[in-house]
């Protein structure tokens, strides 16, 4: 069996953008991401959680969707307000009701006060390698990956909700990446009594995690790697793009509608039956950009999540589930550079 290893370590190098120093989501400042991982038998799914600190006052947010073919928990909300006041958490497709009830309930134990929340659920549909319709997520599981986030490199490949998924003909699963923009994105702030700009965006980090399970040919780096059919359900991507960068709910729709065009980077064919949808928010709740200043975001984004498909793939290990298919792991002989 070959060893998972992240794209960087196959030679994949993606884009010219610096990465931030763990190459993931949680590079952003106050971004922890932790999971819950069911893997046995029929059973291969989970949960991943990304926990924002200062969620419940509000954080600036916006959602793109690709094709609507999926089961977004609390998105019109946040269209409608442009913030997250919740975690943002991943599962299977028919677990994502369960999934939100528990961090309802994990969310009402910490505010006594609280009479109205909206919790952000995604799903990708993880029926192939899983008995989806037993529905095993329990409210200990989504408590566990809430309980265990922290600011380390996230597990990816076959971990939380990526635990029975696949994408372009392989085993796929989680995938992280993060990209640093550079110095110099001055924004259109003001300048406060002591003489700051408060509104200079300066340098800062977007980083990105994915769930992947979307169909199309896998492309590396501008390279088409075909793989055996996979019949397979689901057709689904899931991305969670985070910045400490001063943006506000409009410029990061922008941004989240990046991020769901670079799946086109690595291949997707972006079938009807997909629900790709993005999720874009930032830490900094100062917004101080203008649009001229969105290029190296946007640069910074599509890298991020061309590089945290990729490790998706490249980070998987061959599985056997439910009724005995197997889903493989990409070769990395086939995608090596070096």
């Amino acid at each position: 069996m070959q060893i998972p290893r992240r794209a960087r370590e196959l030679g994949v190098i993606v884009g010219t953008l610096p990465t931030g120093p763990l190459n993931a989501i949680t590079d952003v400042p106050g971004v922890r991401v932790g999971q819950a991982t069911i893997s046995s038998g029929d059973l291969h799914t989970g949960v991943t959680a990304i926990v924002p600190d200062g969620f419940a006052d509000g954080l600036p947010a916006a959602v793109a969707v690709g094709n609507g073919y999926g089961k977004l928990v609390g998105s019109t909300q946040v269209d409608e307000l442009g913030v997250i006041e919740t975690p943002v958490l991943l599962t299977g497709t028919l677990s994502v009701f369960r999934v939100a009830d528990a961090l309802l309930t994990w969310l009402l134990d910490r505010d006594a006060r609280a009479t109205s929340l909206n919790p952000i659920v995604g799903e990708t549909n993880d029926g192939h390698l899983s008995d989806i319709r037993r529905r095993p997520i329990t409210p200990e599981h989504v408590h566990a990956a809430l309980g265990s986030a922290s600011s380390e490199l996230p597990l990816e490949g076959c971990a939380g909700a990526g635990t029975g998924t696949t994408a372009l003909g392989f085993k796929a699963g989680i995938g992280t990446a993060s990209r640093t923009t550079g110095s110099g994105l001055v924004g259109s702030g003001t300048i406060d009594s002591g003489g700051v700009d408060s509104g200079t965006g300066g340098s800062g980090v977007v980083g990105v995690l994915v769930q992947a399970n979307f169909s199309g040919t896998l492309t590396v780096l501008g390279t088409p790697i075909p793989a055996p059919p996979l019949d397979a359900d689901g057709n689904s991507c899931m991305i969670v793009v985070a910045t400490d960068l001063p943006l506000d709910a409009r410029q990061l729709g922008r941004v989240a509608r990046r991020a769901v065009f670079a799946m086109g980077r690595v291949g997707s064919d972006f079938s009807p039956g997909s629900g790709d949808y993005a999720i874009a928010f930032s830490t900094n709740r100062t917004p101080a950009f203008t649009d001229r200043d969105l290029k190296p975001v946007f640069q910074a984004t599509t890298e991020s999540v061309e590089e945290a498909l990729l490790n998706s793939l490249t980070t998987a290990t061959t599985t056997t589930g439910f009724q005995g298919r197997t889903a493989h792991a990409v070769p990395h002989d086939l995608i090596r550079l070096r």
